[in-house]
């Protein structure tokens, strides 16, 4: 049985001699008119999809972002964001008095509620055991015996398993520290563990990216989110609660969620048959768009259609939550840069995909040739330029080149690991996700390149 107690757990009981129902109190805590006089909110969060994180335009995202932002907003102060690299550290270093608060997805569980307050709830998860499909499908805690079964440690979900532990003797697991819930999720997507346990939201996001991940049972039932404060802070927590209210009422909440957590297709991976469908169906609408952007920016027009199946499927109105849209999936930002008014228009979209693909293309210095060049530019196109550059970065420390594309796809994947990422400029990312991206482009350009020569030479049109 894993089994880690908290150390500010330990560390509160020792300076109240007992630990009861009450959070402890802790003098270091700010003061509500401190922290307006100061002109901040200090944040403590983590970086990953569902807290902050450095988005593909370079700029700061995430729902927790968002929601503390808007909070500072309403006191008239800025909020300073402080990440740590796991919940553990947030905890610790709210009790120090390092933060005014902490937004970081976390369930307001008996024990933290000794030592903490905690604002309303804001999301309701439950946690879910999440396994491979391809590999074990538990359907019960009983079945969860003899697995290789991994959890955050001083994560609510060490606490729920401890919690079952007395109707399950048999029920073992290991608490991992200093690692995230998206870090084991890609070890049970690599096969590195058997399970782990997960909020709900986060397994949503996740699986959009590592569709071979399953969700075979709850452990809970819905639970809340909510921020964590200081046990002296009933200032804030009281203003917290009155801007949550009206924060609620004025349905930002819910367009916040809808945001992040709002359902959009999950794109199949390469399937043929359904492929040529589409080919058929839905490409001769914008075939000629594509061509025509791709002679005006100088790329191969084949190359733009098969990303532009890669990000939407030939679909004009195709929305993700996180609010790109269109056949290329443009974010508003690089839209306006970009001159595209209406991002759901598809001639705008495909002119200004391939616009914005040429500008990465140029960004590159000579040392980079072609194929590679378009290769790195994809990935840009996908990740961002600025977790581009940290891969680069992160490829010269590793004796690697930053020019070579083989180079490169082996580097990506490393920022998701915190012991990478924690000292990169722009933080985690999703690496294995441009490398994917890559991947299904040359794949689709590849059947559409030889499926437009077919028809070509069948309608005349030579090979």
């Amino acid at each position: 049985m894993g089994f880690r107690i908290y150390h500010f757990l330990v560390l509160s009981c020792f300076l109240l001699a007992a630990c009861d129902d009450r959070p402890a109190e802790q003098s270091s805590a700010r003061s509500l008119e401190e922290i307006k006089a100061s002109g901040k909110l200090v944040v403590l969060t983590r970086n990953a999809p569902t807290t902050w994180y450095i988005d593909r335009d370079g700029e700061a995202a995430g729902p927790e972002y968002e929601m503390a932002r808007d909070f500072a907003e309403h006191l008239g102060v800025e909020a300073e964001f402080k990440l740590r690299p796991s919940l553990g550290a947030i905890l610790d270093s709210l009790q120090e008095g390092a933060g005014d608060l902490a937004a970081a997805g976390l369930t307001p569980t008996d024990q933290r509620r000794k030592h903490f307050r905690f604002g309303p709830g804001y999301q309701d998860v439950t946690q879910q055991v999440v396994c491979r499909r391809d590999n074990v499908q538990p359907e019960r805690v009983a079945d969860l015996a003899g697995l290789d079964l991994a959890v955050v440690a001083d994560s609510s979900y060490a606490e729920r398993l401890r919690a079952l532990e007395p109707e399950h003797p048999e029920l073992r697991w290991r608490e991992i520290p200093e690692t995230s819930t998206e870090e084991l999720l890609q070890s049970v997507w690599k096969r590195e563990i058997d399970c782990t346990v997960a909020d709900s939201t986060i397994v949503d996001i996740n699986r959009r990216y590592f569709p071979e991940l399953s969700a075979p049972f709850n452990l809970t039932r819905e639970q809340s989110l909510a921020w964590a404060l200081p046990a002296s802070s009933a200032d804030l927590e009281r203003a917290v609660a009155e801007w949550l209210e009206a924060y609620r009422a004025d349905n930002r909440l819910s367009r916040l969620q809808e945001k992040y957590y709002g359902f959009f297709e999950v794109f199949d991976y390469v399937d043929t048959r359904v492929y040529m469908r589409r080919i058929d169906r839905r490409f001769p609408k914008f075939r000629s768009y594509f061509r025509q952007a791709a002679e005006k920016h100088d790329l191969p027009y084949t190359l733009i259609a098969a990303q532009g199946y890669q990000e939407s499927h030939w679909r004009a109105n195709a929305r993700s939550p996180t609010g790109v849209r269109g056949i290329m999936m443009l974010t508003l930002r690089t839209a306006r840069s970009l001159g595209v008014e209406n991002r759901l228009d598809p001639k705008q979209s495909i002119f200004g995909g391939a616009k914005y693909l040429a500008r990465m293309k140029k960004r590159f210095s000579d040392e980079v040739t072609e194929p590679d060049r378009t290769w790195l530019a994809l990935a840009a196109y996908n990740v961002g330029r600025g977790h581009l550059h940290d891969a680069q970065k992160l490829a010269r420390k590793k004796g690697l080149s930053p020019y070579r594309w083989r180079s490169m796809k082996k580097v990506l994947p490393l920022l998701a690991d915190k012991d990478y990422y924690r000292d990169l400029k722009y933080g985690y990312a999703r690496g294995t996700e441009p490398v994917r991206y890559v991947r299904r482009i040359r794949e689709y350009r590849h059947v559409l390149k030889n499926e437009m020569r077919q028809r070509e030479a069948r309608a005349g049109g030579g090979g």
